[in-house]
């Protein structure tokens, strides 16, 4: 196995080990009553875009491509909006820009995860070797 193959491998493990630790990191930060304090110097549209362009690199990664990888990122979509109108009950503003980055979020992460798989797999298909 070359390198390329050893990344692409340890890239989608990684995907698949932390997915579910950063769903549970990302309902936290958005339905804690007072986020961390750190956040604060952060554009928070930047946060939300950032938390979900993750999630979604990592299920593209994780389900590559089919209808399962359609839902999961549509239920992410939604899952998103559910936690802005969670908000509401925690002392926090709910905010439908909030909503939008974190679908600008998923869009992007998964056109990032689905670019570099594609680029990954054209250059192992290719014979390129890595070093």
């Amino acid at each position: 196995m070359n390198a390329r193959q050893r990344l692409f491998r340890v890239t989608v493990a990684t995907a698949l080990y932390l997915f579910w630790p950063a769903v549970m990191l990302v309902t936290w930060g958005e339905l804690t009553p007072h986020p961390p304090h750190w956040t604060r110097f952060f554009w928070d549209k930047l946060l939300h875009f950032t938390a979900y362009f993750g999630l979604a690199s990592m299920a593209t990664l994780i389900l590559r491509r089919g209808q399962r990888l359609v839902w999961a990122l549509t239920a992410l979509a939604i899952f998103g909006g559910a936690l802005e109108i969670l908000q509401g009950f925690t002392g926090r503003d709910p905010d439908i820009h909030d909503e939008i980055a974190n679908c600008i979020g998923v869009a992007a992460g998964f056109l990032a995860a689905l670019t570099f798989e594609r680029t990954m797999r054209s250059r192992l298909v290719d014979g390129s070797t890595g070093g």
